[in-house]
């Protein structure tokens, strides 16, 4: 993935603050090129550095307001065919492989706790999966942000 620079950042926060716009308003409050923020955009979107819109729905509006974090231990060898079976969990949001214990920490999103275990015990039925521990999250106490990241390096181009 490509590095985000000072007119990247800048780009990102005029898109945060207004999604909607056009590119042409957008470029003129840049004080860019409208050919330079479309390039600029689409080499930010294909490297991945702006994901997919789906990532700022809220699961709660689609029904599924108990946010769950399930530390997974697996067999040895198994990780990637693992990996590809928790994909297929529609309720599984987030995953990483992690150091310690667990050697996977996924967050799952559920219509209550009935929900989630049924999903938990779906977990263990996948070769390669030992156990689980599951902790539910009881409230969301600062919700995924990078913003204030975005706006530090944009300042950096500005000699801030």
């Amino acid at each position: 993935m490509r590095s985000v620079d000072s007119l990247d950042a800048r780009i990102l926060l005029a898109l945060d603050e207004q999604p909607d716009a056009t590119s042409l308003a957008l470029a003129q409050r840049l004080g860019i090129a409208r050919n330079t923020l479309h390039a600029r955009l689409q080499r930010m979107q294909r490297s991945g550095v702006i994901g997919e819109f789906s990532r700022r729905v809220d699961p709660a509006a689609l029904g599924r307001p108990l946010v769950a974090f399930v530390s997974i231990a697996l067999s040895q060898s198994t990780a990637r065919r693992v990996n590809d079976a928790l994909r297929g969990f529609p309720e599984v949001v987030e995953m990483h492989s992690t150091t310690g214990e667990a050697d996977l920490l996924v967050k799952v999103v559920a219509r209550d706790t009935a929900d989630l275990h049924r999903i938990t015990s779906s977990f263990l039925t996948v070769p390669g999966v030992v156990r689980t521990n599951t902790a539910i999250s009881l409230s969301e106490e600062m919700p995924f942000r990078i913003r204030a990241l975005i706006e530090t390096i944009a300042e950096e181009g500005r000699g801030g």
